[in-house]
């Protein structure tokens, strides 16, 4: 009897479980929404990147633009800087590296950001996250007062991804959804 009734507890068991588990696996209609979602921050954050480091941005509109990019990332993530002069790459966090990149000393910034790819596909962690990687390539130009090139780069970056599954209440109900948050963006290669 205690058989029958472990056999059933088992069964039973696994159906409520199997439903739980199902809701954390993304279809293809869900992932490619999701893959959008991504390519779309990224492409917030670079516009970002341009209105911080453009020197014409006025310092409170920066620091706005600053506000909303860091809203971007997962707690504790940083991002490299690389230059042609020194082979070494440091790394700063968010916030840092945006202060850093309102106050270069060039008269003028262009930061523009092109081929925006995925490069890894979306993999499952244990804890039910999923992890991808975007790649980017990074035009950096610094001119001064009469408008001469000072200094000129390329740089390769991969973007780290985060996609989680998040629920809100909304009038009274708890709602599900995958939230897209950007991670770490480190330096592959700077090339001029």
């Amino acid at each position: 009897m205690n058989k029958i009734a472990y056999l059933l507890i088992l069964v039973f068991g696994i159906g409520f479980v199997a439903p739980a588990v199902a809701q954390d696996d993304i279809s293809p209609e869900r992932k490619q929404a999701i893959d959008s979602l991504a390519l779309e921050k990224v492409r917030d954050l670079s516009k970002y990147i341009s209105i911080i480091g453009d020197k014409a941005t006025p310092w409170s509109e920066a620091n706005r633009v600053i506000d909303r990019a860091e809203e971007l990332f997962m707690q504790g993530s940083e991002i490299g800087v690389s230059s042609l002069v020194n082979p070494d790459i440091k790394y700063y966090p968010v916030r840092k590296y945006f202060e850093r990149l309102m106050r270069l000393n060039y008269n003028k910034v262009e930061i523009e950001w092109y081929n925006i790819e995925y490069v890894s596909d979306l993999q499952r962690q244990p804890d039910g996250t999923y992890v991808g990687v975007i790649t980017i390539f990074q035009k950096f130009r610094g001119y001064d007062k009469e408008g001469k090139l000072l200094y000129k780069d390329t740089t390769k970056k991969d973007i780290t991804v985060y996609v989680k599954r998040k629920e809100t209440q909304i009038g009274g109900r708890m709602i599900g959804f995958w939230d897209v948050m950007l991670g770490d963006i480190r330096v592959k290669e700077t090339t001029l």
